[in-house]
């Protein structure tokens, strides 16, 4: 009904308009969040291990790159020990870093020791450090450091009223469960 011989279909003019309405809505609704990837691997507690990947929230990345390395070697760290806990109620670090760790796959980074530690998805290290009420410690780099001056501490927080404050639209949206994250503060300088 709206052909004419020798033309193509007839439209209006807000037809143009409703065409990148819909591409407009399409593209919000498929765009994944942009966080920048600052660390993959494992978490170790006791004999568990945890595949994780950390993405900058906030704060500068060259502090994550600079001080997630093994001491002795400078190479990148695959596996971070949480060798302390920070009980919840103590005054939060100010961060140069704020990282969110989501599951990581285990693939990529398996323990070099299977037979020490347990493979368990990150919800159970996350669930952990809630009963206890504590954020996870880790001292960086891995392994020490003979430079005084690059060496900092990882705070690995659950799911608290401290953390929230750091997580945005595209965090949640990669964070995906209320069970399945960790915020990660690496402080340059402390011990």
């Amino acid at each position: 009904p709206f052909m004419k011989p020798g033309r193509g279909p007839r439209t209006s003019r807000s037809e143009p308009l409703l065409s990148a309405r819909r591409t407009l809505s399409l593209q919000r609704t498929t765009r994944e969040p942009t966080l920048s990837m600052a660390w993959n691997g494992m978490l170790l507690l006791k004999n568990s291990n945890f595949p994780a990947s950390m993405h900058l929230l906030e704060g500068d990345l060259s502090v994550a790159s600079s001080l997630l390395i093994d001491g002795s070697t400078a190479g990148k760290v695959t596996q971070l020990r949480i060798t302390q806990r920070l009980r919840l109620d103590h005054p939060g670090p100010g961060g140069y870093a704020v990282l969110l760790a989501v599951p990581g796959t285990s693939e990529e980074t398996s323990s070099s020791d299977p037979a020490a530690s347990t493979q368990r998805p990150l919800r159970n290290l996350v669930s952990y450090l809630k009963q206890k009420q504590a954020a996870g410690v880790i001292s960086l780099p891995v392994g020490g450091s003979r430079d005084k001056d690059n060496t900092g501490v990882l705070h690995a927080f659950p799911p608290c009223d401290f953390s929230q404050q750091f997580l945005d639209s595209s965090a949640k949206a990669l964070a995906k469960t209320e069970e399945d994250f960790l915020v990660m503060i690496i402080v340059r300088g402390a011990s």
